[in-house]
C-alpha cells in the first residue's frame, strides 16, 4: 500500500521497531533507510512495567496534562517539540516529495493531533500494529488513515 504514495525516501526513528519495520519496507520497494535522530517515542526509560489498563490511564493523563511531567522523562509537549523540529528538518530535506516516516504511536498520535486538530489519546488508542497515516504537506491535512 505505501508502494502507491511512491515514496522517495524512507525515514525512521533509531528505535529497534521502527526501524526494522522500515527495513523490511525497503526490502520489498528495493531502497534503502535513512535513520533519524528525534523521531524516537516518548521517553518512558524510566517507567516500570504497567499493566494494560494501568499504562492506558498514564498515558491519558500524558496527553490531557501536555505541560506536566506525568509519565516517563519528558511532557507530552516536550516530546511534541521535539518531534515536530524534526519533522520540519526531514519534511524541508524532501520538499515536494512523498516520504514515508517510520515512528512511534505516542509521537505520531501528539504530532497528527497537534496539525488536525483529533484528540491525541482518541488517535492513540486507533493505533494498530501497524498503522499509518498520509498527511499531505505543507497544509498537514490528514488525506488517509489505516488500522492494519
Amino acid at each position: 500500500m505505501l508502494a502507491t504514495h511512491a515514496p522517495a525516501a524512507l525515514v525512521s526513528s533509531s528505535e529497534p521497531k521502527a526501524r526494522e519495520t522500515a527495513h523490511l519496507v525497503a526490502q520489498r520497494m528495493h531502497t534503502d533507510v535513512q535513520i533519524v535522530e528525534g523521531l524516537h517515542e516518548h521517553d518512558r526509560s524510566n517507567t516500570p512495567w504497567l499493566g494494560p489498563e494501568e499504562f492506558d490511564r498514564a498515558v491519558a493523563a500524558f496527553f490531557r496534562h501536555p505541560a506536566e511531567l506525568v509519565l516517563g522523562c519528558e511532557t507530552a509537549q516536550q516530546a511534541s517539540d521535539r518531534f515536530t523540529k524534526t519533522m520540519v528538518e526531514v519534511t524541508s530535506r524532501y520538499a515536494e516529495q512523498t516520504i514515508v516516516v517510520f515512528t512511534h504511536g505516542t509521537v505520531l498520535s501528539l504530532y497528527v493531533a497537534r496539525a488536525t486538530g483529533m484528540e491525541p489519546f482518541a488517535l492513540w488508542k486507533r493505533l494498530g500494529l501497524p498503522s499509518f497515516v498520509v498527511l499531505t504537506f505543507p497544509s498537514l491535512r490528514s488525506s488517509e488513515w489505516s488500522r492494519r
